[in-house]
């Protein structure tokens, strides 16, 4: 099961791509069905808070007309950010599923740990590793690309 919605989550990364946004995808799940997705639009919006995990909260919280995502998963491409963990913390997900860890800015405990290092009133459960060979693969490609087409413009 957690690999058939880290596909979906994975499909909404590839639209971050395509876009030429860093490539990561998120979606929100409540009984076994997703309820909201979400991809990085931060370059295409110009604003930094338009990451995947964000966007996907903010429609979540409006189909259930609520901001507390009381029974809800989260899967996600790549470890969340300090920003991303605390809005999963706030809107009360229920567990998060990552898919490959960020070594430079995760704040599920690659960088530091938001979800267990910290007396927060809201425990996430986290579960990593899903589809990671997937998740890191977009990645490394993207960023590929990117040196590939900057060493040509320069």
């Amino acid at each position: 099961m957690e690999e058939k919605f880290m596909r979906e989550a994975l499909k909404e990364a590839r639209k971050a791509y395509d876009k030429l946004e860093v490539p990561v995808g998120c979606v929100i799940v409540k009984d076994g069905k997703v309820i909201a997705r979400g991809h990085n639009v931060k370059e295409t919006k110009k604003d930094t808070t338009k990451h995947a995990e964000i966007i996907a909260i903010q429609k979540a919280s409006k189909k259930l007309n609520s901001w507390r995502l009381l029974d809800c998963e989260m899967y996600v491409t790549l470890e969340p950010c300090s920003m991303c963990a605390g809005a999963i913390i706030n809107a009360r997900i229920k567990k998060l599923y990552i898919g490959t860890l960020d070594e430079k800015t995760g704040a599920a405990g690659s960088v530091l740990n938001l979800f267990e290092d910290y007396p927060f009133n809201h425990k996430v459960e986290i579960e990593t590793g899903i589809l990671k060979t997937d998740c890191e693969k977009i990645l490394k490609d993207f960023f590929k690309e990117l040196r590939k087409s900057k060493n040509k413009n320069t």
